[in-house]
């Protein structure tokens, strides 16, 4: 590893945006833990006040059906909680972290489709059973009898082609463009459940306190998507009115667009976080990218920087001044909100040395207080380099890079240094790291490994920020 040198700095640090968000009350992520597992209790609540433990006990086809519509409940609910936990709304996305989120998205719509099949399968068999009809003649009359159950079986269609492409097979082979927009149709799939739930579902219709918490709950998914996913976007982008300035490459496939706009001083972002960004160059607009900003709004202009990862990102490099851009966010938890002073380490690999860049400009830490180290595959894909040793001229930022190809076991470390040991290369690169605020941004994998050590080499897990940003 080398070492660049970080002289004591001659200027004062450069004034953080006037409209940096308040910090997040702590009881925030508790208290919507608490409302989701409440939800499901409601539900259940519910399922047994319309006699659904009387039936269950008493055996037979009601019973089956019985547990159906409990099945049905339970998914109904985890699918709209899905549905608000990628609302981006900011006292979740606050809370949490959109990595965490994602995750938790993810589980919960997987539960909830399988749950969705269960609800299918024991409400066909216990309705065949009750009138002893064979179970497939059961589904059709199902299908074309009873009121908006066209409507979820298409909903049902849309949902199983949305959980088949998230799975981690088909995501490898498709775009993230085309993965996108195959995930909007849970929207749509939810929406076609809703007919038949008013209709026909007895959970729902046979009680007054059971159609207001579903109305309820619907209004409030329905709300929040129509809100922070439309109109927060929609409203901020016509506020600052984002254009391109001018492009700039910064090494190998890597490319920083400089974009100018109005009232970017109240545009409530904090350094490490990023927004979904649009840009208005042609067809293909539609889908948004997730770009973290290299550095926060100073003035009327604001930098992102992207590398070509071949999944749209590639056009950036050919914007052209003038370019309209809208935005969706600022979104992430990779930020110094919690930083309270001292130490602090960051390790970047790759692409994720831009929200850290634009950490180290912010965090108020005190001259030779911040080491970072670099990950890269060769001096020729540091990007940021003068940069870089502006960080050390003037804020006295100790900056090591570590350079070579990847090594042949999992490591953070590259293939010539592999045989340090990823715990006593951090601490030769970070003496200090155990008693640091650690920051680190790169690949999910590398990410862990970094993580992993830095657990072993004694730094405490409320000090230790990572944010991943694969889909």
């Amino acid at each position: 590893m080398t070492t660049a040198a970080s002289p004591r700095p001659q200027t004062a640090r450069t004034p953080r945006p006037a409209a940096t968000p308040r910090p997040t009350p702590r009881w925030w992520a508790d208290a919507a833990g608490v409302g989701a597992g409440l939800g499901l209790l409601i539900v259940t609540a519910l399922w047994v006040h319309g006699q659904g433990v009387q039936q269950t006990l008493a055996g037979g086809p009601g019973a089956v059906s019985a547990l159906g519509r409990l099945a049905g409940l339970w998914a109904s609910d985890l699918m709209l909680s899905q549905a608000l936990l990628m609302a981006r709304v900011p006292l979740v996305e606050r809370a949490f972290g959109q990595d965490r989120l994602a995750r938790w998205h993810r589980w919960t719509g997987f539960a909830s489709f399988h749950l969705m099949l269960v609800h299918i399968v024991l409400i066909v068999i216990g309705y065949a059973g009750s009138v002893h009809a064979n179970v497939f003649a059961e589904t059709w009359d199902m299908v074309v009898s009873y009121p908006g159950m066209l409507l979820a079986v298409a909903g049902t269609g849309s949902l199983v082609m949305v959980v088949v492409t998230s799975l981690r097979a088909a995501r490898r082979r498709l775009r993230y463009e085309s993965w996108h927009l195959l995930h909007l149709y849970a929207y749509l799939g939810i929406g076609l459940a809703l007919p038949h739930q008013l209709w026909t579902g007895t959970d729902f219709a046979g009680s007054p306190w059971a159609r207001a918490y579903w109305w309820t709950l619907y209004a409030v998914a329905a709300g929040a998507v129509l809100i922070f996913r439309i109109g927060v976007p929609v409203w901020r982008s016509r506020r600052h009115r984002l254009t391109v300035s001018h492009v700039v490459p910064e090494g190998p496939g890597l490319t920083s667009v400089y974009l100018r706009g109005r009232r970017l001083d109240r545009l409530p972002v904090r350094a490490g976080q990023f927004f979904q960004w649009r840009f208005m160059d042609g067809p293909g607009w539609s889908r948004a990218h997730p770009y973290s900003l290299s550095g926060t709004p100073r003035g009327d202009l604001v930098r992102i920087t992207v590398k070509d990862l071949g999944d749209g990102s590639a056009r950036v490099a050919s914007l052209k001044p003038g370019t309209r851009a809208l935005i969706e966010g600022p979104y992430g938890k990779l930020t110094g909100e919690t930083y309270t002073g001292g130490p602090v380490v960051m390790l970047a690999c790759g692409i994720g040395i831009t929200p850290l860049l634009a950490l180290l400009w912010d965090l108020p830490y005190r001259p030779g207080d911040a080491t970072l180290v670099y990950r890269a595959r060769s001096d020729e894909e540091v990007a940021f380099r003068e940069e870089l040793d502006r960080l050390a001229a003037e804020r006295g930022v100790r900056i090591v890079y570590a350079l070579g190809p990847r090594a042949d076991r999992s490591s953070w470390l590259p293939q010539p240094l592999a045989g340090l040991g990823d715990v006593e290369a951090l601490r030769r690169a970070a003496p200090a790291v155990a008693g640091s605020h650690v920051y680190v941004c790169g690949p999910d994998a590398w990410t862990d490994t970094v993580r992993t050590a830095a657990r072993a080499a004694g730094v405490r897990a409320g000090h230790l920020h990572t944010e991943q940003f694969a889909w």
